[in-house]
């Protein structure tokens, strides 16, 4: 009796296990065929750029071809949709960012809900953004401008690269946190709502450093701070708006992410391996000519920032009423 109750229970055992070896096995011959890297916008962008860095590493690390699919429209969301919906396999991945966490509110309705049905694998990439303003401007740093601003309210303009966008939700935080009344101005895209400020038809702009960076350097826009809590190693002299608004920050960001149930040890896998580019002086260098800086880390540290900029940008979407166009 005690015999055929030992080989019961170890039977019993190994039914247990047998679902565990077969995901570590599938997880070791993981990838045994190309796998997608989904992403919201056009080809040559910041993310776009990402993305192809990072899948041209794996591909050469693990042997498959990791191929970039733009999908555009509705500001990433047909991007983070089909992902959502995509079998939890690891042969689908979605390069997310900032936006998706904006999008949560932004959007009334959508078909997915960005913190349940994702698995975070690691953060790739962080770029500040600068505030800069037409040498018109009379003020030299913040404490001037928001002192200009107060001053004289409702009459600055900030232009942005659209609602929604990094620079807008930037301007509107500072909004928040200055007390002040400013007029935004959005342009469809970066490039033009540089052009107007220069040309003085608005007076501040949150815009990317290498954007900025040339104009900056030749007196046609002033900088006053950056929006990351540490100075820029490329404008050291250069303050951060947080050492006179203690607790501001906004910066771009970018990471790879699964559908929900994907298993642990496929992401576990492709955590390492992003981890391992990241540290490449090569892509480094790559990402700070971008004026960004490598991040890295576990899932879980993805996770904390995805949940910490969703709620942040919730409070700022709801407080400026901004609505999709």
């Amino acid at each position: 009796m005690e015999l055929r109750r030992r080989q019961f229970l170890h039977m019993a055992a190994g039914a247990v296990a047998l679902p565990a070896i077969s995901r570590i096995a599938w997880a070791q011959a993981y990838p045994s065929r190309p796998v997608r890297i989904i992403v919201g916008f056009a080809a040559g962008g910041a993310t776009d750029i990402a993305a192809r860095l990072i899948g041209q590493w794996l591909s050469e690390r693990l042997g498959q071809p990791f191929v970039i699919e733009n999908r555009l429209g509705a500001g990433g969301n047909i991007a983070t949709e089909a992902v959502a919906r995509a079998a939890p396999d690891g042969y689908t991945l979605l390069l997310t960012g900032q936006h998706d966490a904006v999008n949560a509110t932004l959007y009334d309705k959508l078909n997915f809900d960005f913190i349940r049905d994702f698995a975070p694998i690691a953060t790739l990439i962080r770029q500040p953004l600068v505030m800069v303003v037409h040498p018109s401007v009379q003020a030299k740093t913040v404490p001037e401008f928001i002192a200009y601003a107060k001053a004289n309210p409702g009459k600055i303009s900030f232009a942005s690269a659209g609602n929604g966008t990094p620079p807008h939700l930037a301007g509107e935080l500072f909004k928040m946190m200055a007390n002040v009344d400013m007029m935004h101005i959005p342009y469809r895209g970066g490039a033009p709502a540089v052009t107007d400020l220069i040309g003085g038809r608005v007076q501040a702009l949150f815009i990317s450093a290498l954007l900025s960076n040339e104009h900056i350097t030749a007196g046609t826009l002033r900088a006053l701070a950056v929006t990351t809590t540490t100075r820029l190693e490329a404008l050291p002299e250069i303050p951060t708006v947080s050492e006179f608004l203690p607790g501001y920050e906004t910066s771009f960001w970018a990471g790879v992410a699964a559908p929900r149930n994907t298993p642990t040890e496929i992401i576990d896998k492709i955590n390492k391996e992003i981890n391992t580019a990241l540290g490449d002086p090569k892509i480094k260098v790559r990402f700070a000519d971008m004026g960004g800086t490598a991040l890295g880390g576990s899932p879980v540290d993805f996770r904390n920032l995805i949940t910490g900029e969703t709620e942040k940008w919730a409070k700022v979407i709801k407080f400026a009423g901004i609505k999709p166009v």
